[in-house]
């Protein structure tokens, strides 16, 4: 219609309400002008007459007395669901629908969520467990995290860490098969590989060397698409792993594995935040993505330093 419907429907009910077409153009911050022309144009769209007027009087017309009575009820309903979506929009409250690899939820993020839930008694979690970014239009997603490249696919990402690829082993392999020294050591090494749970694909170690990566296929003595049972063998001291940093760091620092081509661990990946707009976001979708910033930029517990990444003192393998 070439006229707004919601505010001449408005215009109406409160001058029948209010007795004056003037009181409901104060009431709309509008001029008596144009609340006469939304009037005016309701009733040519209806093609009836809605009120009777005189200079003094304002009173409904028969078809206007049945306009009213099928209107009101409406216009009510449409009034409440646009102050709770408004109210909901502010509220730090409702469901808020996350998507993480599990690694990433169970060591970095369970902390932050549960620290938000904590906080915020009425938020409601629904947590997916998945490498992949999905259809966050059919999913309804809120906010995900995603360890790797900065994620395309329009989204709107924020690095909250670098993510470090370390070369690890427990005592009990070095002991037992020694450590290498060089990448091509490596091809003299039981090795883990990881396989891509999506795509099925191993995927190779990745290396710094001077200012480039360099990509090396292994060949693998074990190879899985779970992290958890990567970690279990390496730290067994069945095979050597390349481990991403969050889950190699205190597993160093408590000593039960040992960084390995400490030269060469890299650093280009990193942890994102990403989500859809920050355009009409929802109070609660905007203040986890705070808190996880807060929480999760500059963050040393999930990152070697560089004194952690000394290179170990020479051992010599078991004869």
């Amino acid at each position: 219609m070439a006229f707004n419907e919601l505010r001449a429907i408005t215009t109406f009910i409160q001058a029948a309400e209010l007795g004056s077409l003037r009181q409901a153009a104060a009431a709309q911050a509008i001029t008596p002008q144009a609340a006469s022309q939304a009037l005016a144009q309701l009733e040519s769209h209806l093609g009836v007459r809605l009120f009777h007027r005189t200079t003094r009087r304002l009173s409904l017309t028969e078809e206007g007395q049945q306009f009213l009575q099928a209107a009101q009820p409406g216009l009510a309903t449409l009034q409440r669901a646009l102050r709770g979506a408004s109210r909901s929009r502010e509220e730090i409250a409702g469901p808020l629908r996350i998507v993480a690899p599990r690694a990433t939820m169970l060591q970095i993020l369970w902390p932050v969520l549960e620290a938000f839930c904590a906080q915020h008694p009425q938020i409601e979690p629904d947590v997916q467990l998945d490498d992949r970014i999905g259809n966050w239009v059919e999913e309804r997603v809120d906010v995900g995290f995603r360890s790797g490249p900065a994620p395309q696919d329009g989204l709107i990402a924020r690095r909250l860490m670098p993510v470090q690829l370390v070369v690890c082993a427990a005592p009990a392999y070095i002991e037992r098969f020694g450590a290498p020294t060089t990448i091509d050591d490596l091809t003299h090494h039981r090795c883990s590989c990881f396989r891509h749970p999506t795509s099925g694909k191993l995927m190779p170690w990745e290396f710094k060397v001077g200012e480039q990566i360099a990509a090396r296929d292994i060949a693998p003595a074990l190879c899985t698409n779970d992290v958890d049972l990567e970690i279990r063998a390496v730290l067994a001291g069945q095979v050597i792993g390349q481990l991403i940093g969050s889950t190699a760091a205190p597993l160093i620092r408590s000593g039960q594995l040992v960084p390995l081509l400490t030269q060469h661990v890299t650093d280009h990946l990193g942890l994102y935040v990403y989500y859809g707009t920050r355009v009409a976001q929802p109070a609660r979708v905007r203040a986890f993505i705070d808190l996880a910033v807060e929480r999760l930029v500059d963050n040393v517990e999930f990152v070697l330093q560089p004194h952690e990444l000394s290179p170990p003192p020479p051992r010599r393998r078991k004869r």
